[in-house]
């Protein structure tokens, strides 16, 4: 099984391809796509904020006060051209031909409206919402509510309420939010859920091109004959390619997580992340091997499933077409894991991949129940166990190897 395993090995160091999926590409590609994405997320976020908004306010001169708040406000500008815009129709169109950014119609009986004592003031803000970062609403929102607050300290006046009462007669109740979460629980809730979305499919890629050239490509060249008739056992031949196969997708786990603990620390060092970096400062090096542990039989599992669709497919290019599927699978217990309400309990810990998924969060919180991961070591070595013995079985069927 050893001479198969360090047979597989030499091969699998000569091929440039795979060299590149399982250790050039989590060092470099990742960590530079990631720290672009992020470089792109905070220009784009810089750029939505310091933007300037063309406005427009229809029957501008029944509240004058209001229109000198908005002609002095930073991210607001007047619209410049000679239309009109006086209704809500109107609005939308220019709203949609980009002539404007938002509008806002005060209503006709504005003055009735702001006379009466009892009666609310119906204001219409037209703007386009469909963007994903869009300050827009929020920042006119807000200057909208300052200018309510001199309304209602008027009619308060007018109702016999003095100003000193006013903030008492409003908000009668102040509210002191008491977290009892540190930095780390927080950032973990946040961003431990990031983590099992890179670890698990890099286990899967990492298992996933080897296999296909241990399996498939082994039928393809037509080696595979000349292994069965050496003297060595099949269930020691398919063991052999199945530790090659594990140690190389828990390498590309490793080599991509020590390239982002790598490339993390440096941004550290010049001043980025600091945040991030001391809420996980308390992660210890035991719940990274705890991290470590959890994705040991994740690796089996996968290992085995990617290596018995190898050796079922008739062709390289066939087993490839094979994975893509899989991979959406691995996904979806992923997805599971991050949905509302989902967290790790004796029921979760049985879910394969939800609940390894659900333990890394845990673990990098600082809130892990030892005693579920303790049940999802027990789920995962038990399919981990199941599938390896189905994949040793599924190789010494001759309809299989021969289809």
């Amino acid at each position: 099984m050893f001479e198969v395993f360090l047979k597989e090995v030499k091969e699998l160091l000569r091929d440039r391809k795979t060299l590149f999926f399982v250790i050039a590409l989590p060092i470099v590609i990742f960590p530079i796509l990631f720290a672009l994405l992020g470089f792109l997320a905070s220009k784009t976020t810089i750029e939505a904020e310091q933007k300037v908004h063309t406005y427009y306010l229809a029957n501008a001169s029944l509240s004058p006060d209001f229109e000198q708040m908005l002609f002095y406000h930073k991210s607001f500008k007047p619209y410049k051209g000679n239309e009109k815009f006086e209704t809500i129709d109107a609005l939308k169109s220019a709203v949609k031909a980009g002539k404007i950014d938002v509008g806002i119609e005060i209503p006709e009986n504005y003055d009735e409206q702001v006379a009466g004592k009892h009666q609310q003031i119906s204001w219409h803000v037209v703007f386009n919402d469909a963007q994903s970062i869009n300050f827009v609403y929020k920042r006119l929102e807000k200057l909208i509510n300052k200018f309510a607050a001199q309304i209602r300290s008027t009619r308060l006046e007018a109702l016999g309420a003095p100003q000193k009462e006013h903030l008492a007669i409003l908000k009668p109740i102040t509210i002191t939010k008491v977290d009892t979460a540190d930095k780390r629980e927080n950032y973990g809730e946040k961003l431990g859920a990031l983590i099992p979305y890179m670890l698990i499919p890099l286990v899967l890629m990492g298992a996933s091109y080897p296999a296909i050239d241990l399996g498939a490509g082994e039928k393809e060249r037509g080696t595979l004959e000349t292994l069965l008739l050496t003297p060595v056992t099949r269930t020691q031949l398919v063991l052999g390619k199945f530790l090659t196969i594990l140690a190389s997708s828990i390498s590309c786990a490793l080599v991509t997580v020590s390239s982002m603990a790598i490339w993390v620390a440096i941004a550290g060092g010049i001043g980025i992340l600091e945040t991030i970096i001391d809420a996980f400062s308390s992660v210890t090096i035991t719940d990274f091997l705890l991290i470590f542990a959890l994705l040991l039989p994740v690796a089996v599992m996968l290992s085995s499933l990617v290596l018995a669709i190898s050796i079922y497919a008739r062709t390289f290019k066939e087993a490839q077409n094979y994975m893509g599927p899989l991979s959406m699978l691995v996904f979806v217990p992923i997805v599971v894991s991050v949905m509302p309400n989902m967290s790790l309990n004796t029921t979760t810990a049985w879910i394969p991949i939800t609940n390894v998924s659900l333990a890394i969060k845990e673990i990098i919180k600082g809130t892990v129940d030892h005693n579920a991961v303790g049940l999802i070591f027990v789920a995962s070595a038990l399919l981990a166990g199941a599938l390896l013995t189905f994949c040793v079985r599924w190789f010494s069927k001759e309809s299989v190897l021969f289809r």
